[in-house]
């Protein structure tokens, strides 16, 4: 029962995909293009709210939840690893018979997504990129600490007891916490009343570094979508991926426009997507 779900802030309509190990949720507004929007941890399709709203008008717009995220189920026996969810991610994107689509990708949904895009490149007409990687993170030395302590025992511990998730990681990662409103945290948290949550949020910190030769197959890639149109929407004082991973990511592609948000930390779709919009859109009629 979804008693923190408030349908005035997340008006949209619910629908479900019979997934090989449980149903996965997905929101699918509006007509036209099709725009694929995909999250990361702890997030769903919630994050992307105001760009769904905001684009809904002109473009089909579809966000899934992960399994394990968001109103998706939460199985037993399941993986949870981003190789996981890009093999649902694949069957969905053919269970609704998505064509030249616009992929958006977020954090975990970086790898999740791209794993599509490089197999499937001419079936992706446009990307944009906020706050994430699709490469090994063994190299750096951060994700490389942080994946060995949270990826651990003690990782583990933090984030089932002492609820790591939402009382350090993401206050930390916002430029304004004062954005990160108790009706929003309260949308974050609600999935995590689910005793399996903390559990598979811990699976996401584990691969970190745990899915690094999965990663280092994607990059070895990436040629494959070098000369697909590329967004970059990047906050500027995200803790997580900060301006190095951006500089990355401009490597990768021939055509390439980026924006950089500086009142913006790793949630641009929550901190700055006012401003985010109608660069999106601009972006979209190109």
């Amino acid at each position: 029962m979804t008693t923190w779900l408030d349908r005035e802030m997340y008006p949209f309509a619910s629908h479900y995909w019979d997934a090989p190990d449980g149903k996965m949720h997905y929101v699918d507004e509006g007509t036209g293009h099709p725009i694929l929007m995909l999250h990361g941890t702890p997030t769903w399709s919630f994050l992307y709210r105001h760009l769904i709203s905001g684009l809904r008008d002109a473009y089909r717009v579809i966000a899934p939840d992960y399994l394990g995220s968001g109103l998706s189920d939460k199985p037993q026996g399941f993986g949870y690893r981003p190789e996981d969810h890009a093999r649902n991610l694949r069957g969905l994107i053919e269970a609704l018979d998505l064509k030249d689509f616009t992929l958006m990708v977020h954090d975990f949904g970086g790898p999740i997504g791209m794993a599509y895009a490089v197999d499937h490149p001419d079936n992706v007409r446009q990307l944009i990129v906020m706050n994430s990687w699709m490469w090994s993170l063994a190299s750096y030395r951060d994700k490389a600490i942080i994946g060995r302590v949270l990826g651990g025992p003690v990782g583990r511990f933090l984030y089932k007891r002492m609820n790591l998730e939402f009382s350090v990681i993401v206050p930390s990662v916002y430029a304004d916490r004062s954005k990160l409103t108790p009706a929003i945290l309260a949308h974050y948290k609600g999935p995590f009343e689910h005793p399996l949550a903390t559990e598979i949020a811990w699976i996401y910190a584990r691969e970190l570094l745990g899915s690094t030769d999965w990663y280092d197959e994607m990059w070895s890639k990436r040629e494959a979508i070098q000369d697909t149109p590329a967004l970059l929407l990047w906050g500027m004082q995200d803790a997580a991926f900060g301006p190095v991973y951006l500089e990355r990511w401009q490597t990768v592609f021939t055509q390439v426009e980026t924006h950089t948000f500086s009142n913006s930390g790793h949630f641009v779709q929550e901190e700055a997507w006012e401003d985010a919009l109608p660069v999106i859109r601009a972006f979209l009629t190109r």
